[in-house]
């Protein structure tokens, strides 16, 4: 039985009502999986077999959490909270479900199943139309022309977006000149936010 000394220091830092509930959880992972290997994942404390995460359990201010990694395929594949988990927020050892160590089990032997399913990709949002007054300005400018093009598709919606959200003809014509200047000299659209 492997413990990691850096989730002993996590559970001691818990708030004193979480501090039983993460213990409780470790010792039944430890005894339904004695294999499992303990890790710690995004500053949680992780449980892992074969490398292939089983759940991790956090400690908040008010509540404590516990995710599956695979919950969509056990626990109803309902989470009760959102990001807290499948078990929503638990605040005392007795909101953890009375099968837990059957559903240790179920993460356990879906991890060293096949992967899970991939989740259909969400489509690709379709190109952004370049209105006819900045299409203008570009071909009037070869070096913000050239500056637009060689920018990721990302940065050159940034500046489609901004200029076809405007309402009035007025501050679309600013945003167009704006635009130009700063594409000119090679500036993404957000450059006063970049380090």
């Amino acid at each position: 039985m492997t413990r990691d000394p850096r989730i002993d220091a996590y559970i001691v830092k818990s708030q004193p009502f979480a501090q039983p509930i993460l213990a409780h959880v470790r010792a039944r992972v430890h005894a339904v999986i004695p294999d499992v290997e303990e890790a710690l994942k995004w500053g949680m404390p992780a449980y892992t077999r074969g490398g292939a995460i089983l759940l991790i359990t956090a400690a908040f201010k008010a509540h404590a959490a516990l995710n599956f990694w695979r919950g969509g395929e056990i626990c109803d594949g309902n989470a009760k909270a959102g990001a807290m988990g499948q078990l929503g927020k638990i605040t005392a050892l007795e909101d953890l479900p009375s099968d837990l160590d059957a559903l240790i089990a179920e993460a356990a032997r879906l991890a060293a199943s096949a992967p899970a399913p991939r989740q259909p990709r969400a489509s690709a949002k379709p190109a952004a139309e370049l209105h006819p007054a900045f299409t203008d300005a570009l071909t009037g400018n070869p070096a913000a022309r050239s500056h637009f093009d060689a920018f990721a598709p990302s940065h050159r919606r940034e500046y489609i977006d901004w200029i076809n959200g405007a309402k009035r003809d007025e501050t679309r014509a600013k945003r167009i000149a704006t635009a130009i200047a700063w594409i000119g000299q090679g500036k993404k659209h957000n450059w006063r936010y970049e380090q």
